[in-house]
Parts: C-alpha cells; structure tokens; sequence
C-alpha cells in the first residue's frame, strides 16, 4: 500500500550502424525502447500497483493529506451547516455567493480529482486484459478488475452527487478529446449501481489485507446510490418508480447490517480498552507532572466504547473492530521512512485555536487544548450544541472523553487556573463583535476524532498538528443511517426510529427517537452527531435534494454570507466553466442557477 507505480515515457534511443546511406531500413521505425500503454506493463504486480495509486488517490482526498481549500470544503465540510470558517480565514470562506460562482477554484480540482480516479481505473482495466499479464489465478484477476470498477463507481457516484450528470468515461484516452456529453444526473448514479452490482460476487466478503476492498464496501455504497436514484426519480417527475429504489436500498443495507460480517461495537475494546484519557493542564511539557493532572483537580475524563473507537490501532476489521467495513491506511513508520501523506492533519486543519484569543487563561499547544490547531475549519454552533441541546444531551458522543467542554485554565497568572474556564469567558459574551466573533470560531469544544491524549513522534520532530491512525472510510453507523434514511423515504418510519435507535442505544442516550420524530431533519442532525468529522457533508445535503442544503446553510451558517447573498435554490455545485469552455466541440449545459 505504500509504493506507487510511477509511470514515465522513455525517449527512443537509437543505435543504427549504417550500412549504405542508401539502406531503406534506416528509415524504418522500430521502438523497442519506447514505452506505450500496451508494453509498459508486464506482470500482474504492476496492474496491481495501479490500484495502490487509486487507493492513495482516496486517501489524499477522504483524508485531507493535502492542505487546501478544496479539501477544507469537499471532506472538511466548510460551508455547508455543519462547518464554517474562523476569523482568521475569511478569505477562504464558501458560503458567500457573492464570490462563489463557476470559476471557483474548489469546483475545478474537485471535479479533477474524481476524473484522476477513473483514469488510474481505467488504466487497470485496460492492462488486466493485456495478453502478456499472467495472473496467478482467475479470482486474483477478477478482484483485480473489480477493485478497479469499484473505483469508478465510486467516483461517479461522488460525482453524480455534486455535479449531478458528468461524461461518462469508460475507457483510456490517449487522444485529446473536446465533444464529451453529459448523462443526466440519473444516467450517472445508474451506471455507478451496475459497475458495483456487475462485481459483487468479485469481491471478498473479507481480507487479510488491511484497506482492501470488500463486498460489504460496494453493499454500504449501492444502499447510498439507491436511495440517490429514488431522490433523483422523484425530481425527473417519476415518483412512482422511486419505492422500488428505496426498497433495493433497504435489502442492500440488510446484507451489510444483518449479514454475519459486520456489528456495532457495544463494549470497551483495543489498545486502551483499560485506559482513560489522560489530561494535563499544561502550556509546555514541563508541566505535565501529576499535580497539574485534570483527575488530580478533580476532573477526571473517563474513556468509553465510542472514544475506543478512535484511538490508534483501533480501527480495523483485522484488528477486530466488526463496524469497520473501509479503512484508509495510515503509517506513522512509512510516514518517516517515504510517505510524507501518510498522516491525519486534523488536529492542524480542524483544531481550536485558544492561544490566541484566550491567551490569559488557556495558552500552548499542548494536548490539553487540543494540539497545535490552526482552524482551517470551525464547526458551527449547530454542530458543537445544538444537536445535544435538552433531551438530546445525555449521549455518548456528548461525552467529555468524545467531546471535551470542560477546559482547565493552564496559565499559572490566570483565576482559573486548574478551575475549568467558563464558556461564557471563553465566548468572551458582553464584548465587542470583533472579538464575540473571535472567540467563537477559533474556540470550541475538542472532539476525540481530531485530537488525542498520546500524539505521535514527539521525540522525533513532531509537533501535535498530526494523528497516525487509520481513518474510517466506511463504518456500520452510517449504512444503519442510510437503510433508517431509505426505510423513511419509504413511509416506514417506525422501521427508520428502529434504526436510529441502534444508534442512540450504543450510545447510551436517555431519549430513543419515535416514529413521529423521524423526518429530513432527524436523520441529518444524527448523521452530524455519529459521523462528525467522518462524513462529506455536502455530498450529504446536495444529494438530498430540493431545497434541503439551501435550507440548512442559510439556518446554521455562522456567518451572514449565505442569508444575505444566497438568492437561488441549488442542490448542485456548477460544472467548472473551464470544463464547458475546453469542451468545444459539444456544448455542454451549466447547471441551473450557476450560468
């Protein structure tokens, strides 16, 4: 997984021995040094290594290994009603649609990105069926292809979301081309459901290897693609053929959820199964000494299942983590030796910033403040309260092992020092705008999937703004999430709240939702409550459809941008204008309300 083919083109050398200036063969072309797609390959090691560039290809894009504002947006969620910006990073902020339009940088490479994907596997499937490849099997070779199909399934499907219809791109192209056309968005989420059900039998129900694919990843992805089509069908005026969607979506998720693979950690498990988070209240490490502990001052932070679930060596269905169905693959020894992405920026790019802001009382960037965070992404006051606001505070996921809102001041000149400090302070409430503003973007309570008590490689260089733990891709929460969505969209929504509570049983919640509960709104504020800093948010709301993303961002965006410049109704980005201009040949349509 962590060596990828590089590929290179070879000049042609020539070594020609003149027999006569009048020898006819010296014009004749004869390459055999000069590498082509068909030559390039000649074992099934190397087709193979293809995948390993399509499995990090997902990984720089799931797991924010590049620092950029398309990563900020697409995986962190900025701009949508569960993230927005700090102060410090108004000029990248994407929910003023004064400025977003379809130039937009982040729709581009986006855009890109997804399209990289299906070339590398397209590539695959074009040098698995070489004549030369030897394969030692015909299942090796078969999971070989629908490792690839999966691939680009799964970037159609992502595309079919965001971008709605998109040229469907089958097969190598080694010639420029400028007459592409575009599927509708329905045509699009089609063919990612026949790519995935053509290789269900292909592949593995499970695998040695850890990151791999298996068939549980394609069942969670065509339960999604399902109820995408269902959502799609009733915006193409055919509602009645959308039941029959959702009911395929509820039996694909029946085969992840009730199959004999995959279950809901319910206990205490892994590397810290006995172990408590520990704390000190600290601005350097000198001072982590047991009096200055959090349990030493009477605020001991006591671990959990779901806390388990976060913690480095946790994650892996090969490390007996049963939820864990696709796992990117992070390496704290390949990341030193050659692997410079083989990290989580997370605490760099999602964490707090309180040294700047609450420099009097809460200072450093030491694990007690959550790292060295820059806030390239801030939660909005929907993610980090409201969805606990009353009834719906007493959860697991509310925890202060989960999600830590009790902060001891750890500047000795500070009143609060060793005394948690009071959100009110924090907020700095009774100040001016400015500095309200301030304190709310850059300061917030610190969740456990993006910070840690134990940071990595401190002695050798490291400085708290990574974590080197595998990330979930895919994990069994958000397919009970998908069949609870599908079984509402059905009418069912007794069966939906049956769902949900799976859920809010694991974690321990004191109020279980009821059928009369269950609508849009619930399953997004519970999907934000499991999947926070996990899901791709806008992939999220643009799917749902209608107004449901408009609706959201212009209610739970921090900042006024989008309730004073968001005038239409979207649920998808635009296509890139440098894709409709480039395309010369065809003219291919603008999204509705982006021209």
């Amino acid at each position: 997984m962590k060596n990828v083919l590089k590929y290179s083109v070879c000049g042609l050398l020539s070594a020609c021995l003149l027999g006569s200036c009048n020898d006819s063969k010296f014009l004749e072309e004869d390459p055999e040094t000069f590498y082509t797609i068909d030559n390039v390959f000649s074992t099934s090691e190397q087709v193979d290594q293809v995948l390993v560039g399509c499995y990090s290809h997902i990984r720089v894009m799931m797991c924010m290994t590049e620092e950029s504002n398309t990563a900020f947006v697409f995986r962190g969620g900025n701009g949508t009603d569960m993230f927005d910006v700090a102060t410090i990073r108004r000029s990248n902020r994407f929910n003023d649609y004064s400025i977003l339009n379809s130039t937009t940088e982040v729709f581009y490479i986006n855009y890109s990105h997804w399209y990289q994907l299906i070339s590398k596997a397209n590539l695959a499937l074009y040098a698995a069926e070489l004549p030369q490849i030897s394969w030692t099997s015909e299942a090796e070779k078969l999971y070989v292809m629908a490792q690839a199909r999966f691939f680009r399934a799964f970037a159609y499907r992502n595309l079919g979301e965001l971008y709605g219809g998109v040229p469907l791109v089958t097969e190598i192209t080694t010639t420029p081309r400028y007459d592409f056309e575009r599927s509708s968005r329905l045509e699009t989420y089609q063919y990612a459901i026949d790519e995935l059900e053509a290789i269900l039998n292909d592949l593995p129900e499970t695998t040695g290897t850890m990151g791999r694919l298996v068939r549980g990843a394609a069942q969670h992805n065509l339960c999604q693609l399902y109820i995408d089509k269902g959502i799609a069908l009733e915006e193409d005026g055919k509602g009645g053929e959308a039941p029959a969607a959702y009911q395929k979506a509820i039996a694909y998720g029946n085969d992840v959820i009730d199959g004999s693979v995959y279950s809901l950690t319910t206990e205490r498990f892994g590397s810290r199964a006995d172990e408590d988070p520990v704390y000190y209240y600290a601005t350097e490490e000198s001072m982590q000494t047991p009096e200055h502990l959090y349990s030493a001052a009477g605020y001991p932070v006591e671990g959990n299942l779901y806390w388990d679930l976060f913690q480095e060596g946790n994650q892996n269905y090969q490390e007996g983590n049963k939820e864990a169905i696709w796992v990117a693959q992070i390496d704290y020894d390949a990341y030193k030796a050659e692997d410079g992405e083989s990290k989580l920026q997370y605490s760099r790019s999602f964490g707090p910033v309180y040294r700047d802001p609450m420099s009097a009382h809460l200072n450093s960037a030491m694990e007690d403040v959550g790292g060295r965070g820059i806030v390239q992404v801030t939660p909005t006051k929907y993610t980090r309260d409201l969805v606990y606001e009353g009834k719906w505070g007493s959860d697991l996921r509310n925890s202060e092992a989960v999600l830590r809102r009790t902060l001891l001041g750890n500047v000795p000149s500070s009143p609060y020092y060793g005394k948690p400090v009071p959100w009110s302070v924090i907020y700095k409430d009774g100040e001016s705008k400015d500095a309200v503003d301030g304190s709310w973007t850059q300061c917030f309570p610190i969740s456990c999937k993006i910070s840690t008590d134990k940071y990595r490689g401190l002695d050798a260089g490291e400085n708290r703004s990574n974590l080197f733990r595998d990330e979930y891709l895919i994990r069994l929460p958000e397919t009970i999430l998908l069949r609870a969505e599908a079984k509402m969209r059905s009418g069912d929504n007794a069966g939906a709240a049956d769902d949900i509570n799976l859920l809010r049983k694991r974690a321990q919640c004191d109020y279980l939702v009821k059928a009369s509960d269950v609508n849009v709104d619930l399953i997004l504020d519970e999907r934000a409550r499991e999947l926070v800093y996990e899901e791709c948010r806008w992939n999220t709301l643009l799917r749902m459809g209608g107004t449901v993303a408009v609706d959201r961002i212009k209610k739970y965006a921090y900042w006024d941008d989008p309730r004073t410049t968001l005038t239409k109704n979207f649920n998808l980005w635009p296509i890139p204008q440098v894709v409709i201009d480039t395309n010369k040949d065809v003219v291919m349509e603008q999204n509705p309300g982006w021209n």
